[in-house]
C-alpha cells in the first residue's frame, strides 16, 4: 500500500442499512472510525444515522442501482476515500404457504430482490472497490439445509452463496480483492420478528454486526454465527435425503 493510499480514509458500503443487520453493521463500522456509505430506501433514518455519507436508492430499481454507482464513485473522488468494503446486505424474506398452489410471483419478487438486485449492485459498486479490499455477500445459514416453506428464501440465498463462490474464484485470478458470504442463523430483527415459528440460538443484530466486523477484517470467505447453531446445521445436512425429509418435514405439519 502506497503512502497515498494509507493517507486516505477508509470507507465501506453497507445496502440494506436502515433496519435489522444493515443498521446495526453501520452504525458499528462508524463506531469503529470507518466512512460510512449507508445505503436504503429511507431518506428519514439514513439521515438519523451518524455515518459519512448516505445514498438513497431501491435495489429492484436497476436505474437507482447505476445512478446510485456513479454518485459513488463521485463522491469517492471528491472526498479522497478508499472503499476497502462493500456488504451487500439488503434483502428481503417472504414464504410459500400452500406447495400445491405455488406462487410464482412471490417467488419472482424473493428471486428479484435477493439475487437479481445484488448482480446489478455489484456491476455498480465493484469497480469502486479498492484493490486489496473485501466484497461481503449476505446469504443464509437456511442454505445449509432444506427448510419447511423457504423455496423462494432459500433457493435465493443458495444462489447468492455459489454465486460467492464462483465470484473468489474469478476474482482471485484477476485482482486481490477478496468475497466474503455471510451467513447467519437467527437474528433479531424486524424481518424475522414476522416468523411465526421457534428460532433457536437467536442473537441481537448488534452481535451479528460484531461478527461481520471481524470476519470481514479477517477475509473470512464464509462468516457465519452463531457457530453452535451453524455447526449443528452443518452436522445435519450429512444426513441421508429420506432422514432429513422425515426430520424436517414432519416439522411443518400443522
Amino acid at each position: 500500500m502506497s503512502h497515498h493510499q494509507a493517507s486516505l480514509s477508509q470507507a465501506v458500503l453497507i445496502t440494506g442499512a436502515t433496519s435489522g443487520i444493515g443498521l446495526a453493521t453501520a452504525k458499528f463500522y462508524a463506531a469503529k472510525g470507518f466512512y460510512v456509505i449507508a445505503c436504503g430506501r429511507n431518506e428519514a433514518v439514513l439521515a438519523e444515522i451518524n455515518v459519512g455519507h448516505s445514498l438513497v436508492f431501491d435495489i429492484t430499481d436497476v436505474e437507482q442501482v447505476n445512478q446510485a454507482g456513479i454518485a459513488l464513485k463521485q463522491h469517492i473522488a471528491e472526498k479522497q476515500l478508499q472503499l476497502v468494503q462493500v456488504i451487500l446486505n439488503a434483502g428481503t424474506c417472504e414464504y410459500i404457504d400452500d406447495v400445491i398452489e405455488f406462487d410464482a410471483m412471490l417467488f419472482s419478487r424473493v428471486i428479484n430482490t435477493n439475487l437479481i438486485a445484488v448482480g446489478h449492485c455489484i456491476s455498480a459498486f465493484l469497480p469502486q472497490l479498492a484493490e486489496g479490499g473485501q466484497l461481503g455477500l449476505m446469504s443464509s445459514s437456511a442454505t445449509y439445509l432444506p427448510f419447511p416453506r423457504a423455496e423462494a428464501y432459500g433457493a435465493s440465498k443458495a444462489a447468492i452463496s455459489y454465486l460467492g463462490r464462483s465470484l473468489r474464484l474469478d476474482l482471485a485470478a484477476k485482482s486481490d480483492i477478496g468475497v466474503s458470504v455471510i451467513c447467519p442463523g437467527f437474528v433479531n430483527t424486524p424481518l424475522t420478528a414476522k416468523n411465526d415459528f421457534t428460532m433457536p440460538m437467536q442473537i441481537s443484530s448488534d452481535q451479528a454486526a460484531q461478527r461481520i466486523f471481524k470476519g470481514m477484517a479477517l477475509r473470512k470467505f464464509e462468516i457465519h454465527f452463531p457457530k453452535r447453531f451453524t455447526f449443528i446445521l452443518k452436522c445435519l445436512s450429512l444426513l441421508p435425503e429420506r432422514v432429513l425429509i422425515k426430520l424436517l418435514a414432519d416439522k411443518a405439519v400443522k
